[in-house]
């Protein structure tokens, strides 16, 4: 094996163990969660915690890990805790989301808290539609400022704690303590 099969092969099995970790967290944030009563009237909403999984794999690897991040936290958590109607909302939101985040990542103009409120917000809005569609009233877009600035504001706080999280990887060597 020659110096740079290795150093790739390193690299790799990093990525995997990473990912694995940002899923681990993800499932673990998606619990936590769901066990926070949120005090306001929508039903169902949530604060986001386990977008920074898919977020830190987006901005530490690619597109293709966070992927790979969100569709296994929603299958798991659809597997361990949901219903159907669940699995369409989260993969409504989770995936319309993840998109907005791959386009405006890649289009280096925006920032990780601008990147995570543009995607709380869509994640808001594809739900809605979920919502709109599955059930047939469009009586739901009543909710659209709400949810608009509930996405905005758990968002920002997201893509806040992100970009430490993200200070904190890059910052940590194998021969340093964290």
């Amino acid at each position: 094996m020659n110096k740079y099969m290795k150093k790739n092969a390193e690299s790799i099995s990093k990525k995997i163990a990473l990912n694995g970790l940002f899923i681990t967290l993800a499932l673990i944030l998606s619990y936590l969660e769901s066990l926070i009563p949120i005090p306001f009237f929508i039903p169902g909403m949530k604060l986001g915690l386990a977008n920074l999984a898919v977020m830190c794999s987006l901005f530490l690897f690619d597109a293709k890990s966070a992927f790979i991040v969100d569709l296994l936290r929603i299958i798991i958590i659809f597997m361990l805790f949901g219903n159907t109607t669940s699995l369409i909302f989260s993969l409504f939101g989770g995936m319309f989301s993840l998109l907005v985040m791959i386009l405006l990542h890649k289009s280096g103009r925006f920032g990780i808290v601008s990147i995570s409120s543009a995607a709380g917000i869509c994640h808001n809005m594809a739900q809605l539609a979920a919502a709109s569609f599955l059930i047939g009233a469009f009586s739901y877009t009543l909710y659209t400022v709400i949810l608009w600035f509930a996405g905005l504001f758990t968002g920002l706080i997201t893509g806040m704690v992100c970009g430490i999280i993200l200070n904190r990887i890059k910052d940590y060597e194998p021969h340093k303590k964290i």
